[in-house]
């Protein structure tokens, strides 16, 4: 499960490694208001934990694993609290069960691309230079997986956005929140949190509270910012097949 303004296509490369790697099935969701996923009103973790859960009833998957980066690390989580029955084990990328701000780009990036939206532009070089310029993303990879949400009108050049620009900026808030207590809730199976030592969203002091919440975890540090299945992809996989790989 892919973060805020990402789809089922970021994680392609390494859902086949794994696949390979562990000759095992890997499903990879486009959740609500991404991707392929239909746009709805409503854009929070319970209502996207109610998605996921029944994406898994309707395919039939057993005790499945549930891999989640950022936006998708939490919906993973909400899963696993409110259906522990359902899942085997958790892998967490980058993100922790606490309510914590996002980090002030996303706020820009909305922006941005309300810009872009108005502008009806129709090369994807006019859309970029105003992420640089007006949404303050210097970097380049990120603006290009931003514009992986561009896409041409039906009959027109005209660019718009693949995702719901105006629900996922009213979303903003919950996305940066955690609808759970650890009094209320618990998993006790196995959960892997994945983090990147670059990246501010799972600082020290949140390892209490996952401890609470997940008192099976085990934390792995990789060297990276918070996209850190894409900045270090063969780490990650070692990673998850460690975590896979029984206890002698």
């Amino acid at each position: 499960m892919h973060g805020l303004f990402g789809s089922k296509q970021n994680h392609r490369s390494i859902s086949k490694a794994l696949a390979k790697d562990l000759n095992t099935p890997v499903y990879a969701l486009d959740l609500r208001n991404h991707g392929d996923s239909p746009h709805v009103k409503r854009h929070d973790y319970l209502s996207m934990a109610s998605d996921v859960t029944h994406f898994i009833n309707s395919h039939n998957l057993e005790s499945p694993i549930l891999v989640g980066h950022s936006m998708g690390a939490k919906t993973a989580m909400a899963v696993a609290l409110q259906h522990p029955s359902l899942v085997s084990r958790i892998i967490v990328v980058d993100n922790a069960p606490v309510e914590a701000g996002l980090a002030s780009s996303f706020p820009r990036y909305i922006q941005a691309m309300r810009k872009i939206e108005d502008s009806k532009l129709t090369k994807q070089a006019e859309a970029d230079e105003i992420l640089e310029n007006y949404g303050g993303e210097k970097s380049l990879a990120v603006r290009q997986f931003l514009l992986t949400n561009l896409t041409r009108t039906h009959g027109s050049n005209v660019l718009r956005w693949r995702v719901p620009v105006q629900v996922l900026q009213n979303a903003l808030d919950n996305m940066g929140g955690f609808p759970f207590h650890p009094d209320k809730e618990r998993f006790e199976k196995p959960a892997l949190f994945v983090r990147g030592t670059m990246s501010h969203y799972v600082p020290d002091e949140t390892i209490p509270i996952i401890g609470r919440f997940f008192p099976l975890f085990r934390m792995k540090d990789i060297e990276s910012g918070h996209w850190v299945i894409s900045e270090k992809p063969h780490d990650f996989k070692d990673a998850v097949i460690e975590f896979m790989t029984p206890d002698e």
